[in-house]
């Protein structure tokens, strides 16, 4: 068996920076178990597995350990394949999805647009104790917020989330939860985060697309702006344009191919 498989880094527009992803091409689906062992093999943060759809494709998100929900840099990676290699001149993909139903990607100008659920994270009325000093910081969190399987620690400086040094085995046994830290951002950014998920193979995410569908609403509130211009602090780093539209959240960044090849299975 051969999947044409691309490797793209999502939310830049350079090579070594970003998020990167798998996108592999399906003829049908394989079963859950061989798409975990390809997902594993490309050990990146997620693998896309796209499969044709009439005009349409399906879609869904592994990490190197298990399948996930929803997955932002990954459905801008998948796009871009879809826009850029398989049908190059269209404008707009859709995609089918198992938890979310029609995400839908238009390409305006140097970005990509991606229509995605609004998540609106609640206060968290009993942070577990490990969390605090699991993130290692010099500074308290001011509040924990939480949706999604997903704790929201909120920093009064960008600063203290730069300094963050957390301890990995202690945030996987926060399983199912993940952790994003953020705070105001400084120079041209609203807002600055970053986040781990150790319990599902990615300790700290470059990029992530899903949790601004959280972070997005929540500082749209608190800074009274109906547009913002993220930026997230990991080593790679990278950089989201986020407009609220309703009980929506749309998610805008650039990609890059990196790689193309052939998986031979």
């Amino acid at each position: 068996m051969r999947i044409p498989l691309f490797r793209v880094n999502t939310f830049t527009d350079r090579p070594f920076n970003g998020n990167p992803a798998a996108v592999c091409l399906l003829d049908s689906w394989l079963d859950d178990s061989l798409l975990r062992k390809v997902a594993a093999e490309n050990n990146l943060p997620a693998t896309a597995f796209l499969l044709p759809l009439a005009k349409d494709y399906e879609l869904r998100w592994f990490t190197p350990l298990c399948e996930v929900r929803l997955c932002g840099h990954a459905t801008l990676a998948a796009a871009y394949v879809a826009l850029n290699a398989l049908r190059s001149g269209q404008e707009t993909v859709r995609f089918a999805t198992r938890f979310h139903g029609t995400l839908t990607v238009h390409a305006q100008e140097t970005l990509l647009s991606m229509d995605f659920p609004w998540l609106f994270p609640q206060p968290c009325r009993n942070p577990p104790p490990a969390l605090v000093q699991a993130l290692r910081s010099p500074a308290h969190p001011a509040e924990v917020l939480e949706v999604n399987d997903t704790y929201f620690a909120v920093f009064d400086d960008s600063k203290a989330v730069e300094e963050i040094r957390p301890d990995f085995e202690l945030l996987r046994r926060l399983h199912p939860f993940a952790v994003s830290v953020s705070a105001p951002g400084k120079g041209d950014a609203d807002f600055v985060s970053r986040y781990f998920a150790p319990s599902y193979g990615v300790p700290e995410d470059p990029v992530t697309g899903s949790a601004h569908c959280a972070l997005a609403p929540y500082w749209s509130q608190r800074l009274a702006k109906s547009q913002l211009h993220a930026r997230q602090l990991s080593a790679r780093g990278g950089e989201l344009w986020c407009e609220m539209a309703g009980k929506r959240v749309i998610l805008k960044g650039r990609a890059v191919l990196t790689m193309q090849g052939t998986l031979t299975i």
